[in-house]
């Protein structure tokens, strides 16, 4: 599938693989346009940090010295990432301030069809008591 336009992408879970992180940030910079990346990681990452930063370094682009110096992944361990990637906590981008707006909103609408959902039962109730007596 290709995207026209895409100019940013954010990674927020590290890719396990360089050819992954590729294929990840392909969807920028296309047909001669530039774009940017972006990529999150934690210190559980780092392993898999070297391999891409390679990759970002024959590509002409700057790598932190720092990140240079991670040890290599071991072939056992990179197999192991692959088939079983790090788990993480679920991540929410959405402000806690839209959430609890959201949450107030939910309580009320169910406040509110609870409410019609009586006086419905109340109306069809009075209806069935009127019809019994006559």
């Amino acid at each position: 599938i290709d995207f026209k336009g895409v100019n940013m992408v954010i990674n927020y879970d590290l890719p396990t693989s360089a050819v992954e992180y590729i294929h990840r940030i392909g969807r920028t910079g296309r047909a001669g346009h530039t774009g940017k990346a972006v990529t999150f990681f934690t210190e559980d990452d780092k392993p898999l940090l070297r391999s891409i930063a390679n990759v970002i370094q024959r590509a002409g682009c700057p790598v932190p010295d720092y990140i240079k110096h991670f040890p290599k992944l071991q072939s056992k361990q990179k197999k192991k990432l692959i088939k079983k990637p790090l788990t993480r906590e679920s991540i929410c981008t959405t402000p806690q301030c839209f959430l609890k707006k959201a949450k107030r909103k939910m309580k009320t609408t169910k406040e509110n069809i609870k409410e019609k959902k009586k006086v419905k039962d109340d109306k069809n109730g009075s209806k069935l008591q009127t019809v019994s007596k006559s």
